[in-house]
């Protein structure tokens, strides 16, 4: 059997720098709640992404909660929402029992379509905030997101869980808007193990939502609570392994880059077969390397027969609209994020793939694509 292809698995840096910070907390007792790992981190990372503060919390789940809270949110209000993205984007909008409304993708971006986004202000001009993702590390059309945003006077929430190190015309995703969130998932471009970072230039809301993530604790000599809290903070020593990981960031996009190119010189004869788009004005982090298929080539057959070859592969992110659980809320849109889900794949992307491993991936694929046109011959005869 040969060795297992990964989607996206951590990927320490060769130097130690992880080692080297978790350590340095070891040494000075500070593993928990917070210390020098923490608010280094925080400072590291806004300066990383040109913003005033960072909050350094558990998820970038825990991020969009509070960036919510942040945002005044409250029960009965209306947030848009993308669609095509993972749960963790909509799921903060039930917990303060708001109401998502969602939003389809246009097929340039493969994120927020700014038309229907317009088409959904008109229909709920009362809609306090909008949730847009950088899905994949594709940049959405931001020109256009803020200058309607703006015009209608709400609040914008990025969720840039997938594209930390993209830029959108040289600056980089999760400042564009109010709020800004990163994902330290296990699987993200960097990784703590588990954590996220909230961003914003208002940097007196960012102290408020610290605050609330470590139980609301009020400056007292005895535990008084004024507020409802949180247990929402980082540690000490999973930030140690994020300061670490930072350090290292720009060779993650580059080696990403380079898979997301070999897969598309590589697979560019293939008839029905479309790689992700990339803009004229966008430098994703090509966090996940995705593509299309249109023809008799479906998106399963490509995982079954990566999978039968011991790689991971995965189907694009199920719309939200479609989803059980969301499928209540109203969607405003045509069918982009539907044929996207019904049509993606997204090929292995692990930062520790050799060339042989591309050219494995790549491999199976072809030889499904040849036993398919046999398979189309043997018919016609």
């Amino acid at each position: 059997m040969a060795d297992k292809i990964w989607l996206s698995s951590p990927h320490m840096s060769d130097e130690g720098y992880e080692l080297e910070y978790v350590k340095e907390a070891f040494d000075t007792n500070w593993i928990a709640p917070l210390g020098n790992n923490v608010n280094q981190f925080e400072k590291e990372m806004a300066e990383k992404v040109g913003i005033k503060s960072a909050a350094a919390l558990s998820a970038g789940t825990a991020a969009i909660h509070l960036a919510l809270k942040a945002a005044g949110i409250k029960e009965g209000d209306i947030v848009f929402c993308q669609s095509l993205t993972f749960s963790a984007t909509a799921n903060p909008i039930i917990y303060k029992r708001a109401i998502p409304v969602f939003i389809d993708s246009d097929c340039k971006t493969w994120n927020m379509d700014p038309d229907a986004l317009e088409e959904a202000f008109e229909k709920y001009p009362q809609v306090k905030a909008v949730i847009v993702v950088h899905l994949y590390g594709l940049s959405a059309n931001m020109d256009r997101i803020m200058d309607i945003c703006n015009r209608h006077h709400v609040v914008v929430i990025e969720d840039a869980a997938e594209s930390l190190g993209t830029r959108y015309k040289g600056k980089h995703t999760g400042t564009f808007g109010d709020y800004g969130i990163f994902s330290f998932n296990g699987n993200k471009i960097i990784t703590t193990s588990g954590g996220g970072m909230l961003v914003s230039n208002n940097e007196e809301r960012i102290n408020k939502v610290k605050f609330w993530a470590t139980q609301s604790r009020d400056n007292a000599r005895h535990y008084e609570h004024s507020e409802l809290g949180y247990n929402y903070r980082i540690s000490n020593v999973v930030a140690g392994i994020g300061r670490g990981q930072l350090k290292v960031l720009e060779d993650r996009v580059e080696k990403k880059k380079y898979i997301y190119e070999f897969y598309k010189r590589k697979l560019s004869g293939l008839e029905g077969l479309e790689m992700m788009p990339v803009n004229e004005w966008d430098a994703p982090n090509y966090w996940l390397s995705c593509m299309t298929v249109q023809g008799n080539v479906k998106p399963i057959d490509i995982i079954e027969a990566l999978e039968k070859e011991s790689i991971e592969s995965r189907h694009v992110w199920k719309p939200m609209h479609m989803q059980p659980y969301f499928e209540k809320y109203d969607f405003v849109g045509g069918d982009i994020s539907q044929k996207l889900f019904e049509n993606g794949v997204c090929l292995p992307s692990d930062t520790k793939m050799s060339d042989e491993d591309l050219d494995r991936v790549c491999g199976v694929i072809k030889g499904l694509w040849q036993s398919k046109v046999y398979d189309e011959i043997a018919i016609a005869e």
